[in-house]
Parts: C-alpha cells; structure tokens; sequence
C-alpha cells in the first residue's frame, strides 16, 4: 500500500512540477487568470452588434472572420486621410503608413498610437498576431515581419472592419483632425 501511495504521489509531484512549467514557458505568473477576457471601452451584446454592422463586417469584426483578398475598395484607397474602425469609429492608421503589399488586403507598415492591441492566434494551425480594435475589440486583421522600412512589419487588415475619412491629417503633435467620435456612455452605449 505504502508503495502505491508513493507512486501516485510521485505522479502527483510531477503533473504539479509540468503545471507550473507550461505556466512559466507560456509567460503565465502565479495569480495570472489564463484566458481571460478583456474588457473593452464600448462593448454591446451580440444581438446590437448585429444591429450596427452589415453582415460582413458582424463576420470580421466580431467572429474573426476574413473578407476574401482583393474585394475590398480600401485596398486601391489612395487619397490622403485616415481609417477607422467600423465597429467604433476609432481612429487606426493613417494614409502616410499604407503600401502596396500585393497581399490583395489593406496593409500599413504603423498603427496610430493606442489604437490596436494585439493577441496571440493560434488557428488555423499556426501561430499567429492578431490585430485588434483597442477600443472595441473588434477583429482588425494580423501583423506579419515581412513589411517595409522603417518597422518592417505589416499589418494585414480586413477593408470591411475598416471605415475611410478622406482629408484628415495628422497635425504633428499627433491628434487626429477627424469629425467626432460618437459619444458613449460608461455602460458602453452610445448617448
């Protein structure tokens, strides 16, 4: 009896070792919450997404979708301004960041500050950035280190989770002179 209880706490010591191993490799700290879901400025409930957005943008915007290369109108934008968010309005990239990356998808070498968060994406089977909406969560695209100088990245984004503000420039110190954004209360609608 005694040797069997050795062994099973044996095993039991070293599933806790390999426990707190993946924790350490996976960048995990004691009293870390995995999979824990942000919290973002505007949330709405599934039901008043649908509401506000085509159904393609619902798709990419809300369940990680991809719009097919090449169908997006932003893709060939080339006038001067600003994109945003189409779930929020938030401001994301500006014109003077865009590329040809002949990716058929919208590609820019720089986020606007404070407008994309990324998250680690593993389907597919594959490791992946995605790219998403700092203030609404919405899925944006992915990032790749294949872009040009200067950061040599390329934010891949989806035409449909994106809106265009042609003539909106970037002033220096770095504000948007974009129309304003829609007002939303702290429970996360708009007011």
């Amino acid at each position: 009896m005694k040797k069997q209880r050795r062994v099973f706490l044996g095993f039991a010591v070293l599933a806790a070792g390999a426990a707190t191993l993946r924790g350490v490799f996976s960048g995990a700290s004691a009293g870390t919450v995995q999979n824990a879901v942000p919290v973002y400025e505007i949330s709405h409930s599934d039901a008043e997404w649908r509401k506000l957005l085509t159904p393609k943008q619902y798709s990419v915007l809300r369940q990680a979708g991809t719009e097919y290369p090449f169908s997006s109108p932003l893709d060939h934008e080339k006038r001067s301004g600003v994109f945003s968010c189409a779930g929020c309005a938030l401001p994301l990239f500006s014109s003077q960041t865009k590329f040809d990356s002949g990716t058929g998808w919208p590609s820019f070498w720089k986020p606007l500050d404070n407008a994309v968060v990324k998250s680690r994406d593993v389907t597919l089977g594959m490791v992946r950035d995605e790219i998403l909406c700092h203030r609404c969560g919405g899925h944006l695209g992915h990032v790749f280190e294949d872009g040009p100088k200067p950061t040599g990245l390329r934010y891949c984004m989806n035409g449909v989770a994106m809106n265009f503000g042609a003539g909106a420039e970037l002033p220096k110190q770095g504000k948007l002179d974009v129309p304003p954004v829609p007002l939303y209360g702290s429970n996360g609608k708009m007011t």
